[in-house]
């Protein structure tokens, strides 16, 4: 079961169940249930959701919509160094950082920093944005946990953690200005509830980016490869330390494109995976 947040071409904001046939909208004029944070925070979201559709509404065509970011006020965290190809990159990143990177990796503390509000967060076919003041600048394709207030894995969405490698590696104090910016962190293109997804052995993720319509990079990775359990990561990110409408959490990258790469304006990025479908977002450059 999926969960999207549009606004039809001349209309308002609303919820809608993804189907095949296209998007059901949810009826969400009366009872407690009157926003995507009241359906994540429901005992049973897929019930909820099931009795909300409404069998009055047409259906709308996937193409005759703005597709939302699926998020309301919750924060967006992230969590790093949470695959071997990351530790790695981290590492090349700054030389004199890389014994942190090597340890935080095996630790068993992970690394995990705020990423954004709801305010800072595009949706698909929306721009993201890499910084003025950056010189290598990388998407990061991530598996992101969609949590309620009570720290219940409730669903699962694409996130994609822009990042200015050079920011960064110049000195790991600079961490918050590489990651943390407008236009910095892409959700979508819907939320997956967890119990409509694979299993965690099953899920791939893909990246592309295309420059003038031609392939510019290509990578692949699974979530075999994490080295943390969602579980861990979730009990990190709680202690002590509440959400009151709930949290977001991208859980590392294991897709770096090589040391030469760097992102330039008109890029199109495209993250898929297993399970979810795909966010497509183009780059630009703040001005």
């Amino acid at each position: 079961m999926k969960l999207a947040k549009v606004r039809p071409i001349g209309g308002d904001e609303t919820i809608c169940l993804v189907q095949d046939a296209g998007l059901a909208p949810l009826d969400l004029s009366g009872g407690q249930y009157r926003s995507l944070t009241d359906l994540l925070e429901a005992p049973d979201p897929a019930e909820a959701i099931g009795l909300l559709v409404d069998r009055t509404a047409k259906h709308l065509s996937f193409d005759s919509v703005q597709w939302l970011p699926p998020i309301d006020r919750q924060e967006v965290w992230a969590a790093g160094v949470t695959y071997k190809r990351s530790k790695a990159a981290r590492m090349e990143e700054s030389v004199g950082a890389a014994s942190f990177y090597d340890k935080v990796y095996e630790a068993a503390r992970p690394e995990l920093f705020f990423k954004a509000v709801a305010s800072r967060v595009v949706g698909p076919d929306r721009p993201v944005r890499i910084r003025k003041d950056g010189k290598w600048n990388v998407p990061e394709p991530e598996l992101t946990l969609v949590l309620s207030s009570r720290l219940k894995l409730v669903g699962f969405t694409i996130g994609n953690d822009m990042s200015s490698r050079d920011i960064e590696g110049e000195n790991p104090l600079y961490l918050p200005q590489a990651k943390v910016y407008d236009q910095s962190c892409a959700l979508g293109p819907w939320i997956t509830l967890a119990s409509a997804m694979p299993k965690p052995e099953q899920i791939g993720i893909r990246m592309v980016i295309e420059r003038g319509g031609k392939l510019v990079f290509k990578g692949a990775t699974d979530i075999g490869q994490l080295n943390r359990t969602f579980e861990d990561l979730i009990e990190y990110l709680g202690r002590d330390c509440t959400y009151r409408d709930g949290v977001y959490l991208l859980t590392g990258t294991g897709i770096v494109p090589d040391a030469s790469f760097t992102l330039q304006p008109d890029d199109m990025i495209r993250i898929a995976i297993d399970g979810i479908g795909t966010l497509s977002n183009p780059v630009v450059r703040a001005g």
